[in-house]
């Protein structure tokens, strides 16, 4: 059963369910609630592990310390109410996702819907966690048990145990727990939002920002009138979290370049095609200098002095050769933004080669030519002999074919809703209307059909009307 979301409530939508699948698409006019949909299932996913609290006390904390007591946490019986109570958590969280005064969702409510699972049937687990400051952690639990043990495997004799070191404990085990009973549900999401062009050539200023933020830590750990601990945790801007997320992604660039991803390591083809899509290559020097290189040319240039294209890819491009691992889901607002057709018919390939790489793919998009292309690619992908001429003769490799049991599409309109409580009418509201999907002919979006058809019935006219003048 794949991952499915409601929404009721949230921005303009009213009321709206989806399921996640390997390629999620979500389409449909300006100002219908495609970024809300997409900010509000990134932060879920992003935040979920700091949403489920356990009964710990802060004596169990101490002991577990200084005499080494094991802490034993009893679980529910099935996973369906622990998933209750993070949804509810979370719901009561959306004012600050979306950086909205207090009380603008108070109506709303987020659930995710999973098969309830036996807490006795999740995999036995005896595994070892680092601890910042202590040591490790032991974390136990056995087949056919509803209980977790932690235990502790020393401790650093010049660690002093304080309240805010129990805190932190307390916080970190909160998580382990929680991924343990949620281990492999929710994949790990990375974002590039539509506002990513502004965030890469702005990207010094939030480094500014966090230097300013740090300094007004230093001063308060002076000043007995200021709560360093607020300080750490306050925003410095108030955004909705995916872009906070992707201004500290960009901020944090220099340092995530060092590492490989699996497609760096295993796949560095498809690097090879992402370079020829964004013409060139991104580079960080020795003096962490972030530099655009073009194509056949030994020129760097700066973000501020590379196109509107270049900045629109750099979130993707570090993704693709730093970070990506098999399962997490990229989440990317607007994928068409400055790219020519051909290239945004060529990033639609792209996410088929990703999706078949193992990495799923969450897009909300304008781009008739994207969806075009990935019902292309839906229809080649079947075992006939003119369809593979053609995949052939057009330059389609087989990895690029996706099935139709792969793809989700959800266009944000305008819909009948069911009846409520007391309503003798149903009524028309925001809400995402489910796509048909044909093996053989692909998806059908009827908002990009209407707006093409009505276009070339104009043209018709032009032309006709041209001929019947003459």
């Amino acid at each position: 059963m794949s991952l499915t979301v409601q929404l009721k409530n949230i921005g303009i939508i009213k009321q709206a369910e989806f399921s996640l699948g390997d390629l999620t698409i979500i389409c449909g006019e300006n100002n219908t609630g495609k970024t809300y949909t997409s900010c509000v299932l990134y932060s879920f996913l992003r935040s979920w592990p700091e949403l489920i609290h356990f009964s710990i006390s802060d004596v169990q904390i101490l002991h577990l310390f200084t005499e080494g007591t094991p802490i034993k946490v009893k679980l529910p019986q099935k996973t369906g109410e622990l998933l209750t109570t993070l949804c509810h958590n979370y719901t009561s969280r959306l004012d600050t996702v979306f950086a909205a005064p207090e009380g603008t969702f108070q109506n709303s409510e987020f659930c995710v819907l999973k098969n309830d699972i036996n807490i006795r049937d999740i995999r036995e687990l005896h595994s070892r966690v680092e601890h910042p400051q202590l040591s490790y952690f032991v974390v136990s639990k056995h087949k056919q048990s509803d209980e977790i043990a932690i235990t502790v495997e020393e401790k650093k004799p010049e660690v002093t145990i304080d309240s805010a070191l129990i805190k932190i404990t307390k916080q970190m085990i909160d998580k382990i727990i929680a991924a343990i009973i949620f281990w492999g549900v929710f994949p790990n999401p990375f974002i590039s939002t539509a506002e990513r062009t502004g965030i890469t050539t702005f990207r010094k200023e939030l480094d500014s920002a966090w230097h300013r933020r740090f300094a007004e830590f230093r001063f308060s750990q002076s000043d007995p009138n200021i709560d360093p601990g607020e300080l750490l945790v306050k925003p410095l801007q108030n955004y909705p979290s995916s872009i906070e997320a992707n201004m500290e992604w960009t901020r944090r660039l220099e340092e995530i370049a060092k590492n490989k991803s699996f497609i760096a390591k295993e796949h560095p083809e498809v690097l090879e095609d992402f370079s020829d899509i964004v013409g060139g290559e991104y580079a960080i020097t020795q003096n962490d200098q972030l530099y655009f290189i073009p194509k056949d040319t030994q020129t760097k240039l700066t973000m501020v002095e590379s196109s509107s294209v270049v900045r629109s890819l750099l979130d993707l491009s570090f993704f693709l050769r730093c970070s990506a691992k098999k399962g997490d889901v990229l989440m990317i607002d607007e994928p068409e933004l400055s790219l020519h057709p051909e290239n945004q018919r060529r990033i639609a390939r792209l996410f088929a080669r990703l999706v078949n790489l193992g990495v799923k793919v969450f897009i909300t998009t304008h781009s008739d030519y994207i969806i075009k292309e990935l019902n292309t690619l839906i229809m080649l992908n079947h075992d006939k002999p003119h369809l593979k001429a053609i995949a052939k003769a057009n330059g389609y490799q087989e990895n690029e074919l996706i099935k139709a049991e792969q793809v989700k599409v959800y266009v944000a309109e305008k819909a009948l809703m069911p009846l409520e409580e007391g309503q003798k009418k149903r009524r028309r509201a925001h809400t995402l209307v489910s796509a048909d999907i044909d093996p053989e002919f692909g998806i059908e979006v009827g908002s990009f059909d209407k707006t093409i058809d009505t276009m070339n019935k104009i043209q018709r006219d032009i032309v006709w009307g041209a001929k019947q003048d003459k």
